[in-house]
């Protein structure tokens, strides 16, 4: 059975060519996006085993999906091809000077009508960690019930719960967000939000203050993503700073902070010190950022390794 179980939506992701609007856009790389299976991936790269509870619609980009995945060593038991529904699609602007923007095409999706009696608690039951995001939370009412039955499961069978807010304001309301995210926290151990959904969630870009406002749940350990700047940690025994790593070149941010996530779940899965964690972490985002792609980007233990110990700059 895998070590750390997620569940959420993945999608087909068309990535335009060239900078340019996408009504003028005639090529795309067609690749897939999703937190969850972002993190189970780059998790596998790290050397432990994940697995994936989804649902997809049975057509070519369903069958696209578990084929890569399954191909990435991620399992794909609970991941089902469901026939007459349809797998979710985004498009990827991008623009001059780095900017980029998505237009998803997931209302109705497979995976937005999976439901809390879809869920096998054994699965759950045997994993040392459940890895959710907000992304789930927002898709559906159904979604957002499954995921809440899914920590329900965990807790009940001792089961670390992780959570990535992973904030998608296209996709709901902050209001629907604060409210459901507060409702769901108490089941929460490790929360890994940014400092920006601080601001958004809590009203306070002060690290500790949000960490504060997290940890009066009953969480016992926030790590905050501070941009290029790295992380901050907090848990019963205090404050951990880990310094970000410098990138020289920035290509494509897409999914480095579900690669940060995986260096924390890795960390955790490894019992290392919180600053040795944050630190792994860091360093998995930071190689990430180097280059075009989500999974694609995602470096194996050895070449963080290789990178951690020289301290060197990514050049790639």
């Amino acid at each position: 059975m895998p070590e750390v179980v997620t569940i959420g939506e993945t999608m087909v992701v068309f990535d335009s060519v060239r900078a340019t609007r996408l009504r003028y856009c005639t090529s795309f790389k067609c690749r897939t996006g999703g937190a969850e299976t972002n993190t189970a991936v780059a998790l596998t790269r790290l050397g432990h085993t994940a697995g994936w509870i989804s649902r997809l619609g049975e057509d070519e980009f369903g069958h696209k999906i578990i084929n890569l995945y399954w191909g990435e060593g991620v399992d794909v038991s609970h991941a089902e091809l469901i026939p007459g529904e349809m797998t979710g699609v985004f498009f990827r602007q991008r623009l001059e000077g780095g900017e980029n923007k998505n237009f998803y095409y997931r209302k109705g999706s497979a995976a937005s009508k999976i439901k809390p009696e879809d869920l096998d608690e054994d699965y759950i039951a045997d994993a040392k960690i459940l890895f959710v995001s907000g992304i789930t939370l927002a898709i559906s009412e159904d979604a957002c019930r499954t995921v809440e039955r899914a920590m329900q499961i965990a807790k009940e069978h001792g089961v670390m719960v992780v959570f990535d807010p992973n904030l998608r304001l296209k996709v709901w309301s902050l209001e629907q967000a604060k409210k459901t995210i507060d409702h769901l926290m108490p089941y929460v151990d490790i929360a890994l939000p940014g400092i920006e959904e601080g601001e958004l969630l809590y009203g306070t870009s002060d690290p500790d203050e949000v960490a504060r406002i997290i940890r009066g749940y009953g969480v016992k350990t926030v790590v905050i993503k501070v941009g290029a700047d790295g992380c901050i940690g907090y848990d019963d025994a205090g404050k951990h700073v880990s310094k970000g790593f410098h990138v020289k070149n920035v290509v494509d941010a897409f999914g480095a902070g579900d690669g940060f996530a995986a260096g924390i779940l890795a960390g955790v899965l490894e019992n290392l010190s919180p600053e040795e964690t944050m630190k792994l972490a860091n360093a998995v985002g930071a190689i990430t950022v180097s280059m075009n792609g989500n999974i694609e980007a995602y470096p194996t233990r050895k070449e963080v390794e290789d990178y951690v110990s020289g301290n060197q700059e990514i050049n790639r």
